[in-house]
Formats: structure tokens, C-alpha cells, sequence
């Protein structure tokens, strides 16, 4: 059987797993420890399918709104994360369509979160998103706010804290990463969402337990 095309969606998937795998026994690693999410933001539905079809099963989305029209098209396990900023006049919808929030950024937030999920009877598993480089330009708590706010999600049963997540400035990643792998660690978070597809080698190396993949998969992404 011939290796499949290395510029198709299932050679692709089959050379990050390998980077994957590499980084991860690079620090010592189970490379099983680490989750490939695929980021399906303004592809098509057929493109999730094809990664799915490699044996991809955690997907991520940054809008509701495009979320709810492709997302249920995948098969029932699918793991779905919305990985980008969630306002709260949307919160009823993100809970009814994903598995996973990531971007848990502020009290407010949490709370109504917490509502929504024991209005569906679930608990809804969640990251605190850190905004590590301080940037005015992205969303997440401040580091030095982080510890407040875990401890405020945690008091609310609805909702499963898993662990952290972030989106370091562009070319720092490496600090960042460490930095945020030390928080989650005294913090007592199992679980880091960080790398993306210019770093997540880098992420993996420092601890990262769920890796962002976009482009690196489906190609570059248009506007939107």
C-alpha cells in the first residue's frame, strides 16, 4: 500500500502525528499524551471529514455561529472545542453544540457558562485561556489575575476545569510555553492547550498536552 500524498489532508495529518511523536519522546514523553486538535475555522465541512477519515477525533472552532453549520455534520465522536472568544449573549448556543470551552477569560463568563451547563444537565469540561505576552489585541485573563480566576471556576460544579490555554506572542513561544506549564503546574491543571502550527513542537516540549493545528493541516486559511 502506497504512503498517502504528502499534500493531501491525510498525509498531512500522518506528518504532524510523526512531528508529534517526535517532539514528544524528545522531552521524554508519551506522545500518546498529546491531542491533535484540528482547526476547521473557514474550511469546509469535507476537509474535517478527510481528517477525520485519518483518524483525527478533536476538532476546534473560533465562531459559533460557523461552528453550528459544520460541526454537526461530523460523526457523533467527534470532540468539538470552540478555541476562539465567546461573548456571552452566545453562551446558551456554544454549550448546546461543544464538548470543550477553551476560552474561559473572565468570572462573568464562567458563571454563565456554569448556568447553561445545568440547564442541559451536563458538566461542561473548560480551560482558563491566559493571555501570557499581555497583548491589548487578544483576549484571556492576565497572568497574574490567573490563580483568582481558576479558583472561581472551581467553585462552580457545572463546570470541569481541565487545564490552561494560550497564544503567546508571534516567534516567543518557547518562554511562554514554559511560563504557563510552571502556572498550570502550582495551579494544580493537568491539562495545557498551547502550539500551533508554526510551534507546537516547541509546546510540546514544554508540557503541552492538546496542540492547535490549523494550516499546517488544511493549508492557509482565507480572511475571515
Amino acid at each position: 500500500m502506497s504512503a498517502p500524498d504528502p499534500n493531501g489532508i491525510p498525509g498531512r495529518v500522518a506528518g504532524i502525528r510523526a512531528r508529534i511523536e517526535a517532539a514528544a519522546r524528545r522531552s521524554g514523553r508519551d506522545p500518546g499524551s498529546v491531542t491533535l486538535l484540528a482547526v476547521t475555522k473557514t474550511k469546509p465541512l469535507e476537509d474535517a471529514l478527510a481528517a477525520y477519515a485519518a483518524g483525527v477525533r478533536s476538532f476546534g472552532e473560533n465562531r459559533v455561529q460557523e461552528a453550528e453549520g459544520k460541526l454537526p455534520g461530523l460523526p457523533p465522536d467527534a470532540v468539538k472545542h470552540l478555541i476562539g472568544p465567546l461573548q456571552g449573549n452566545k453562551v446558551n448556543r456554544a454549550v448546546k453544540l461543544f464538548d470543550c470551552i477553551q476560552t474561559v477569560d473572565r468570572e462573568e463568563l464562567a458563571r454563565k457558562l456554569a448556568h447553561a451547563a445545568e440547564a442541559a444537565s451536563r458538566r461542561l469540561p473548560v480551560f482558563v485561556e491566559v493571555n501570557s505576552g499581555g497583548e491589548s489585541t487578544k483576549a484571556g485573563v492576565p497572568t497574574a489575575e490567573t490563580a483568582a480566576l481558576v479558583e472561581a471556576v472551581r467553585r462552580l460544579p457545572a463546570l470541569d476545569l481541565r487545564g490552561l490555554m494560550t497564544i503567546p506572542p508571534p516567534g516567543e513561544g518557547r518562554p511562554h510555553f514554559a511560563a504557563l506549564r510552571e502556572l498550570a503546574a502550582k495551579l494544580g491543571l493537568p491539562e495545557l492547550s498551547m502550539g500551533m502550527s508554526d510551534d507546537f513542537e516547541e509546546a510540546i516540549e514544554e508540557g503541552a498536552t492538546v496542540v492547535r493545528i490549523g494550516s499546517a493541516l488544511f493549508g492557509v486559511r482565507s480572511l475571515g
